[in-house]
């Protein structure tokens, strides 16, 4: 992979001078498609004649960094560039430059103006806006690409790679270009649909979600609602909770709290329950010790633990005040509430204390943590 690796890295400056000097044309895809195929990218198309030529904008899922540069191997169209700074990059890596940073209101109307103009390639248009492994579903398309025209020609995409992943979220380009050039070979399969019109009075958003099941009918996965917003925040959990000092699973051996004398000779599974038991009283002080234990022993999780307690699917009555000081007084619907339904939970406090302080600095922040996602998650809800 190595000797790939610096082999392609040469060959690659190669291709890209060709691509640069080399007038758009079918013999400069030709050209380009056979020195990319020594870069170990293969590009294949099926029913090509499907391709319409009077179709200006075609819709594609998204897979990988390059999925414009591989159909673009295939027919003359142009990208406009929605993220990234505008200047040598962005050129090089073949995006089409609108000069455009406002709103997507004057994006939609610069890209109608493009359109307009029959001499222009045809605009070809990632809906999902980010891009995934193209093996469980898609993201829900935007709206904004099919307000331009009122055709489109749908366009399914699927990338195989041995040994390595095809896409792996929160990468880089570069990163994506290097596994690319590591490994022996990957191969893009194409497939052409037909051209899809807007119905009568059919709104953007009605036509971007007949697309997208159609799409997601072509290549075998689920249709979702799930937006590129929804990963970018997932990511920012991923990378804040892999981020934390003393997160839970991740501090080193020596930092781990030592066993109490008490509970040598206890089978292992005890002691994880107790402990884990011990961090969910703390951010619960009201919830009886021994309904946390249960609770844990079917879930095996804090935080699922956490959840179902204070959405009420666990149902227990609140301990004496001795067990939780801190807490503030139920009102008078609240105190009714939980005298006469069994299972309702209280109100959490919005300062959950323990019962005394911590002795030991990692017990104090892992409290801390645990604290603060509960306090997170009860604000979201």
């Amino acid at each position: 992979g190595l000797c790939l690796l610096i082999l392609r890295l040469f060959i690659g400056v190669h291709v890209f001078l060709v691509s640069c000097a080399l007038p758009d044309s079918v013999l400069r895809r030709f050209i380009v498609r056979v020195m990319c195929s020594v870069l170990g990218l293969f590009v294949r198309q099926s029913d090509p004649r499907l391709r319409d030529v009077n179709v200006r904008v075609y819709i594609a899922n998204h897979v990988t960094q390059f999925d414009h540069n591989v159909i673009n191997l295939l027919t003359s169209c142009n990208t406009p560039a929605l993220n990234g700074a505008p200047g040598f990059i962005c050129w090089s890596r073949g995006f089409m430059e609108l000069g455009v940073t406002g709103s997507r209101a004057e994006l939609v109307d610069s890209l109608k103006v493009y359109s307009s103009h029959r001499g222009n390639p045809p605009l070809l248009l990632f809906p999902e806006e980010a891009a995934t492994n193209g093996r469980a579903g898609l993201l829900r398309f935007s709206s904004w690409p099919f307000s331009i025209l009122d055709v489109v020609q749908p366009v399914a995409l699927q990338v195989q790679r041995p040994l390595i992943t095809v896409s792996v979220a929160d990468s880089s380009w570069i990163t994506e270009l290097l596994w690319t050039f590591f490994v022996p070979f990957t191969v893009y399969q194409v497939r052409w649909m037909p051209s899809v019109p807007r119905r009568a009075e059919e709104l953007s958003e009605d036509f971007a979600l007949r697309v997208q099941e159609l799409l997601a009918m072509e290549l075998g996965v689920v249709s979702t609602r799930l937006t590129a917003a929804d990963k970018t925040e997932h990511m920012k959990r991923l990378r804040h909770t892999s981020l934390l000092p003393f997160a839970p699973g991740s501090q080193p051996l020596a930092a781990r709290p030592r066993m109490p004398s008490s509970l040598t000779g206890v089978a292992p599974e005890d002691v994880r329950i107790t402990a884990m038991a011990r961090r969910v009283k703390e951010v619960l002080p009201h919830v009886p010790l021994e309904v946390i234990r249960i609770d844990l022993a079917q879930t095996n999780c804090v935080d699922t633990t956490i959840a179902n307690l204070l959405e009420g699917r666990v149902p227990f009555f609140p301990e004496s005040k001795e067990a939780g000081t801190d807490l503030p007084a139920p009102s008078t619907s609240q105190a009714g509430a939980a005298s006469g339904i069994q299972g309702s939970v209280a109100v959490p406090s919005s300062k959950p204390a323990t019962k005394q302080f911590a002795k030991s600095p990692v017990e104090r922040h892992l409290s801390l943590q645990e604290r603060k996602r509960a306090l997170y998650d009860y604000a979201r809800r």
